[in-house]
């Protein structure tokens, strides 16, 4: 990644931003923020704060360490970065400084979400001389490391796995973090990062001696036990999920024979309002069919998964920001750091094994007070799912039949899809049959 470049200064003042306040909502105007980050606010279009922002800012400004239950498009990352910056800017460091040694550091469990919390790092700190790193594996180390010998570091957003190897080597050194945050503590435990953070944590300061931020989707017992090894006398704070899944995104759930959700798809992607969509699905395997089909058929698609290397899924990911693509098929794990406004569609091909899940997929559609659609498909392999997501939401979501407009037979695809490998299966079948000759 590349450094953070301090903006140039200017005479920027608060009289440049004039939110009028209002009695149900905080502004950032009345937390006292440095000008330099109310500056990078205004150029964002902050305003007002959201849920989890308004609950937790307070709490954390004062220096308390805080346990945030929050989805993804709540605002909850500007809500850690704002106080890191806030806090780095109000203190000088007492020692001198060396390479490597971070200040604050933000630990994700997708490389997607470390980038996006990076740039949105970046975005915050533009006006100040606060030097910020992302630190994720897949990308080359060597100009990782680079980076980081340069210049001093204040911010590290690094993914569990790749910290590691760089504390390991001594390229990078945690003793110094005032402030740490761990963002979807839920998913890294569900994808099995426990015990790397728990070996980054004690690299750290003590509890006592450092500031600990921690945030998570849920709050199950599994958690709530890491917290309290890993915070001080934290302050909690719960936004509820419903207050995100339906206010903003209409719901519909087809009831569909499996054999007709690939029919349906196309069809609706054929509508005009069908701008900017992400189609959902479990497996690798499952997403990988479905991008080719996509891509048999003529449409602009992309693929997000855990087997795409690096480099091509942060190339897919800025085309299909960019416009240049229309679709992307994604992953449950990729599709955690899709933060992208402007997304008009989003279509769960099958429906998630988590219930947590579903609530994520559809937060990537109906963000920055825009409205969105999510429309899933339901069939005799998945259907059952569909009471535990209705009792994390809080409400029925109806079910109907696909109206006949999208069960239209498909026409011939635009070109043939490539064959499909023959399986290891068949492959040892063969061997063993070699052998007995």
């Amino acid at each position: 990644m590349s450094p953070n470049k301090p903006h140039q200064k200017t005479s920027w003042s608060l009289d440049n931003f004039v939110v009028e306040p209002r009695s149900d909502k905080l502004r950032f105007h009345d937390f006292d923020l440095q000008l330099p980050l109310m500056h990078a606010v205004a150029d964002l279009g902050f305003q007002y704060c959201s849920p989890i922002q308004e609950k937790s800012l307070p709490y954390s400004l004062a220096g308390h360490d805080v346990m945030g239950k929050a989805q993804t498009g709540t605002g909850k990352t500007a809500a850690f970065l704002i106080r890191v910056i806030q806090d780095l800017l109000n203190k000088s460091p007492e020692e001198e400084r060396y390479a490597g040694e971070a200040r604050a550091l933000v630990l994700a469990p997708t490389r997607e979400l470390v980038l996006q919390i990076y740039e949105d790092a970046k975005a915050l700190t533009k006006y100040t001389d606060l030097k910020v790193h992302a630190l994720v594996g897949g990308m080359d180390y060597g100009k990782q490391l680079n980076m980081l010998q340069q210049e001093l570091v204040d911010i590290v957003v690094a993914t569990p796995g790749r910290l590691i190897d760089f504390a390991e080597r001594r390229d990078i050194y945690l003793d110094l973090v005032e402030i740490l945050v761990i963002d979807e503590a839920d998913r890294m435990l569900d994808m099995g990062f426990i015990p790397q953070v728990r070996r980054i944590v004690r690299l750290t300061p003590r509890k006592t001696h450092r500031q600990t931020l921690l945030f998570s989707a849920t709050f199950s017992d599994d958690i709530l036990n890491l917290a309290e090894q890993w915070t001080f006398e934290p302050v909690r704070i719960e936004i509820e999920p419903e207050s995100v899944a339906t206010d903003s995104v209409e719901q519909h759930i087809y009831l569909a024979a499996a054999e007709e959700k690939f029919i349906i798809l196309y069809n609706l992607l054929q509508r005009d309002n069908f701008e900017s969509s992400i189609v959902f699905a479990n497996r690798r395997d499952e997403c990988r069919d479905l991008f080719q089909k996509l891509k048999s058929y003529g449409f602009k698609a992309g693929l997000l998964s855990g087997e795409i290397d690096q480099r091509k899924r942060v190339k897919t990911l800025d085309a299909f920001k960019n416009g240049q693509l229309q679709i992307l098929v994604a992953t449950d794990v990729a599709g955690r750091g899709i933060h992208i406004d402007g997304v008009s569609h989003v279509v769960n091909f099958t429906l998630p094994e988590e219930p947590e899940d579903y609530v994520h997929r559809i937060g990537r559609t109906g963000r920055a007070g825009k409205q969105g659609t999510s429309i899933s498909f339901a069939c005799e392999d998945d259907a059952f799912r569909l009471p535990a997501i209705e009792e994390l939401l809080g409400s029925k979501v109806p079910c109907e039949q696909p109206p006949q407009t999208l069960l239209k037979q498909l026409p011939p695809p635009t070109y043939a899809a490539p064959p499909k490998p023959k399986s290891s299966a068949r492959r040892r079948e063969r061997h063993n049959r070699h052998r007995s000759r």
